[in-house]
């Protein structure tokens, strides 16, 4: 029985994520709760705020919390959304259990304690497999990317996806149901995959069921650039703040301008995402570039121009950490072009007499003769 007055005499239940956490020694953030056998009036009575609007749900009027009143589901159309909910205090925690996505998400613990695992979820746990709960999978082609971001989160601990859940996976594939979901949510699974701790495991499993054909074509166009791509995902500048954008820009950096447009689109990218690929692309091509032919001025004045260095300085620190990943001393020569370069300021040239046009050709002029001064190893290059 639970102390807190707010739940005296309901039948409550912690479910899904906290449950499989907490035995896997992983981190807990945050815990779901389910009330079996209660009616919304009931918990408007306690005090508990509605909140849901497809299904009922409330917040505990002191914790905040989350409690969803049991529910099935009945698929009643495509894509994620397809779904009647059907709620009352008839159904029971088995049944709510049973339209979860895989086993090990389908367990639930009382307040005293018992474990409630009707669909194998701790055995499964223990045997490090990402399971379906039922042939139900099928109804929500949304689970093809959960199942894909639990393993880019679990396959450091040795999980695997199951060979019959892939089989599904594939199936909800060449159903074509995976075209009914909306960018915004596959963006959503897609980032929460970034911030796993194996991100490449999400698009190997996208790859391996054809799902990567479906919401990013781009990525499965060329099989050893993707392999290539994955491999890197891991290669992030240092002291990087923001892994998710970095990976994303990882990812896609040897795709053409238009083809990342074109991904970028289709999956609604926010601009943050698509300005470092971009970057990342521009910086790519230099270092590449680099490595065909001796640098020239030009070459790095086009960079920092079109990553908007000048303007936004705070850019080039990290994308040259980048390139130290791939050419430490390419990364070097930068840097000192860089630092000289950016010693040439508009004020000291307004000090001489330029404006307008002539002060913008004058400071372009001498930012190219800082970086050439700079690539020739004359430390003491032009800083007007």
């Amino acid at each position: 029985m639970s102390d807190d007055p707010c739940l005296a005499g309901l039948e409550v239940y912690c479910v899904g994520g906290a449950v499989r956490d907490a035995r896997l020694g992983w981190p807990v953030t945050d815990r779901d709760w389910v009330v079996v056998g209660a009616t919304p009036e009931a918990m408007r009575r306690r005090g508990f705020k509605p909140v849901g609007r497809d299904f009922p749900v409330f917040l505990h009027p002191e914790t905040h919390e989350e409690y969803a009143l049991a529910r099935t589901e009945r698929k009643a159309g495509h894509g994620y959304t397809g779904f009647v909910v059907h709620a009352s205090s008839a159904v029971t925690l088995e049944e709510d259990l049973a339209r979860r996505d895989l086993t090990i998400n389908a367990m639930a613990e009382s307040p005293d304690g018992r474990l409630v695992d009707p669909y194998g979820g701790l055995a499964d746990l223990e045997a490090h497999t990402l399971r379906h709960v039922s042939p139900a999978f099928v109804e929500d082609p949304l689970r093809v990317l959960r199942t894909a971001r639990f393993l880019a989160r679990y396959c450091g601990l040795g999980f695997t996806i199951a060979e019959e859940t892939r089989a599904l996976m594939a199936r909800l594939v060449a159903d074509g149901e995976l075209a009914h979901l909306v960018a915004e949510r596959v963006w959503i699974e897609t980032e929460k995959a970034l911030g796993e701790p194996h991100p490449e495991a999400y698009f190997q499993a996208l790859r391996e069921c054809g799902a990567l054909a479906v919401w990013w074509p781009e990525l499965g166009a060329d099989e050893a650039a993707l392999d290539a791509a994955l491999d890197r995902l891991p290669c992030l500048p240092e002291d990087d703040a923001e892994p998710c954008l970095w990976r994303w820009a990882r990812l896609v950096e040897h795709l053409d301008d238009g083809e990342r447009a074109r991904l970028g689109e289709r999956l609604r990218l926010p601009k943050a995402y698509a300005a470092l690929a971009r970057q990342v692309a521009l910086t790519r091509t230099l270092w590449q570039a680099a490595e065909a032919a001796p640098l020239t001025a030009d070459l790095v004045q086009a960079w920092l121009d079109e990553v908007d260095a000048w303007r936004r300085p705070e850019r080039v620190p990290p994308l040259l950490s980048l390139v130290s990943l791939e050419n430490a001393d390419l990364a070097t020569d930068l840097s000192l072009a860089w630092r000289l370069a950016g010693q040439v300021v508009p004020r000291a040239l307004m000090e001489e007499g330029f404006k307008g046009k002539a002060l913008g050709e004058a400071l372009a002029r001498r930012r190219h003769e800082a970086i050439a001064a700079a690539l020739a190893g004359e430390e003491g290059g032009s800083t007007a």
